[in-house]
């Protein structure tokens, strides 16, 4: 219950909403399935609060089993008093539990240890109290040759290395040096000596420094990634002076022999322990800042990407590019099986251009091609320009299609799988014409990391990055619903409930037994429980199904309450779902129950008066510039259509149809200030953007989106 109310207050939302969200998530229910089917349950909570939720609760969980580590490890050695265990339970937070616990952590051997071996502890807690007492003589008492004190000066630094680990392990002097470090602290980046033409990538961060509390992620990841490189070195600190002053205020408290001993001690602290330990927390929780921004922008351009309008089912020729090895041509039927592939040269000589003039007429006719898919990489835009010229029909529609991660499907055991008799290059054209028809179905078999929407994506911390990822791609997947009678076991995959081993199961079963005509009949796939069917169900669809609601987003659960309106308004449920007039005469107060609130039944209706719609965009076509169709082509002053293709910290990256992506930075995306671009723009936003500057040797594009240029 502490757990929920902590979270609750920390989301604003209450206590009961909380417990309840958490108890279906115990039980194994899904964020999707949660946020849709459960939404009286949870007080109508979004995905956003429920992930949230899970991953607080997590959280907490983890500082639980922490601090009960904890108290376990103290209670064995007879270390563990009233007083200690109530500072343990009190900690919020786990760096909070771990100072607590580090004075009684056990130890390796250190300087502090080894002078309490030598039997200097007395002397040090003598100089701690900072009295007014001749230290010289007294530290002359502790001089053993056997113990390795020759002299004065030794016994004075061992006492001294006691202290420095007595303030090294004060929990309250880490506190605020911590707040010092989170304030105050500055980055300060250098090129390491003898490698300014090695890291000439790094060469903005030669000489840099900024508070690290204001540096943003993509400029912390960027200079992690120069210092693991060996190009740049890093520093992260406060002024010296601050965290001396700081110590001082805390530990001296007199004016003698004793103190400066104590203020020796607090420098050495400083320098050996605190210090360092500090800068090592505040670089653990500057990369944690980053990674989060990083992978929420990831995340959020995967989104985009994912939920790009489809083209729809038609038939479509489609062309992964080439110069010298020749054009890969496929043709997919409109349910985008691969029916035909061949190789065209369009790009070669007179002879070899027309004999491909002859093999796309002749494929278009045979094949009925409505569409035409070109992927955008290399020879994209000469490939682009040879269709074009072509005397085709007006009505077909001719694409480019982002190509990104198109290489990594060809190659990968999913499109060895799924065609083991062709090579990388149709699995390739492949996989550009599917992506046009349904960009969800087909890049989620490839690795969202493969994609080419992130920033930094192989710095940040790779779990959280996958979870973040797949939380994503769930999301959209339930999002938009799945035809379990066309449904890749990839895209099955990431359905509420089901995973890989369910997904392949449902395939194998439809092979061998044939299309699902119903819902219930997942029931007969083998280890798919009343548990997965519960949490799938409403995210499938079946467009043939015989029971009309097999094909909505009506869970199964809620068909006996459609049942009843149908029989109370004297007609059938299709007449429910096709006829406006009778659906608006049901009267939803009808039919609250304990188990049915009107949050569901809203839903209902709405998903009757539109079954299995996809909450996906209308596809648009899209063409670019003519005239443009090499970075040489382009000149500063263009107007130029273009494609976002990626949203960074600092930016978004447009396809003009080069080879070359522009850069719109952040602060040429719009006449007033811009703190996160995602504000103005989305991957795949078709845009008109302006060139500002063209560097054909480093091939960078200089854009904006600003009216007034």
């Amino acid at each position: 219950m502490d757990h929920f109310e902590k979270i609750a207050k920390e989301l604003n939302i209450s206590v009961r909403q909380v417990s309840a969200t958490s108890e279906l998530l115990d039980a194994d229910a899904t964020v999707p399935f949660i946020a849709r089917y459960r939404k009286e349950v949870t007080g109508n909570l979004d995905e956003v609060v429920i992930t949230s939720i899970r991953d607080r609760s997590g959280q907490l969980r983890e500082l639980d089993k922490r601090r009960e580590a904890i108290i376990t490890s103290l209670d064995e050695r007879d270390l563990l008093t009233d007083e200690l265990s109530a500072k343990i339970n009190a900690a919020e937070t786990m760096v909070e539990l771990e100072d607590i616990y580090l004075p009684f952590r056990p130890k390796r051997r250190t300087r502090a240890t080894i002078a309490i071996e030598r039997g200097l502890e007395p002397l040090a807690e003598s100089i701690f109290e900072q009295t007014d007492f001749d230290v010289y003589a007294e530290a002359e008492k502790f001089i053993d040759e056997e113990k390795e004190v020759a002299s004065v000066d030794d016994a004075l630094a061992g006492a001294r290395d006691i202290i420095a680990a007595w303030i090294n392990e004060d929990a309250d002097a880490r506190a605020k040096m911590r707040a010092l470090f989170l304030q105050s602290a500055v980055i300060t980046s250098r090129v390491v000596v003898g490698k300014e033409e090695e890291g000439v990538k790094y060469k903005d961060y030669f000489d840099w420094s900024e508070p690290v509390s204001k540096s943003p992620s993509h400029r912390i990841l960027a200079m992690r990634r120069g210092e693991a490189e060996n190009i740049l070195a890093l520093k992260v600190a406060p002024e010296e002076d601050e965290a001396h002053e700081l110590l001082d205020e805390m530990f001296v408290s007199g004016d003698n022999d004793a103190a400066d001993q104590v203020l020796n001690a607090i420098e050495d602290c400083y320098k050996r322990l605190l210090g360092p330990s500090m800068e090592t927390e505040i670089r653990l929780d500057s990369k944690g800042r980053a990674d989060f921004e990083a992978i929420r922008i990831f995340s959020e351009n995967l989104r985009e990407l994912l939920m790009s309008s489809p083209l729809g089912q038609h038939n479509v020729l489609a062309i992964d590019p080439g110069f010298r090895t020749g054009c890969k041509v496929v043709c997919l039927n409109r349910q985008g099986k691969l029916v035909h592939n061949e190789t065209i040269f369009p790009l070669d000589s007179e002879k070899r251009k027309n004999s491909a003039i002859e093999a796309v007429e002749k494929m278009r006719s045979e094949y009925n091609i409505e569409v035409i898919a070109i992927g955008n990489g290399t020879a994209g835009r000469e490939t682009e320009a040879f269709i074009r010229e072509l005397n085709l029909p007006g009505d077909i529609l001719i694409e480019m299609v982002n190509e990104s991660g198109a290489s990594v499907y060809s190659a990968s055991a999913v499109a060895r799988e799924e065609f083991p008799d062709y090579d990388i290059t149709v699995r390739g054209a492949v996989s550009i014409g599917r992506r046009l028809m349904d960009p969800l179905a087909e890049l989620v078999k490839i690795d969202p990391k493969s994609i080419g929407v992130g920033q930094y994506q192989h710095d940040v911390d790779q779990p959280s990055l996958k979870n973040g990822l797949d939380d994503t791609v769930m999301s959209c997947v339930n999002g938009v619903g799945v035809e379990i009678n066309t449904a890749s076991k990839q895209l099955l995959t990431y359905v509420s409930g089901l995973g890989p081993t369910l997904a392949g199961n449902i395939v194998t079963y439809r092979d061998k037994n044939g299309p699902f005509s119903s819902r219930d009949g997942l029931l007969q796939v083998p280890r798919l429980g009343p548990k997965a069917f519960e949490q799938s169900a409403g995210f499938l669809r079946i467009t043939d199904a015989i029971n009309p609601l097999d094909r909505s987003a009506v869970h199964p659960e809620s068909y006996p309450v459609v049942a009843r309106m149908a029989k109370d308004l004297s007609c059938t449920v299709t007449d429910l779902m096709s006829d406006d007039s009778i659906r608006n005469k049901i009267s939803l107060n009808d039919y609250v129950s304990d188990k049915v609130g009107m949050l569901t039944l809203q839903d209902i209706k709405d998903e009757l008066a539109k079954p299995g719609r996809d909450p996906r965009q209308k596809y648009e076509r899209f063409s670019f510039d003519d005239s443009v169709h090499k970075i040489d082509d382009v000149k500063a002053g263009m107007k130029l259509p273009g494609i976002i293709t990626n949203v960074a910290a600092f930016g978004a990256f447009v396809d003009i149809g080069v080879h070359q992506d522009g850069l719109i930075h952040i602060s040429e995306l719009a006449d007033r200030f811009v703190k996160d671009p995602n504000e103005i723009v989305k991957v795949n936003q078709k845009v008109k953007v302006t060139v500002l500057d063209v560097d054909i040797n480093r091939k960078r594009i200089s854009l904006s989106l600003k009216q007034d240029q």
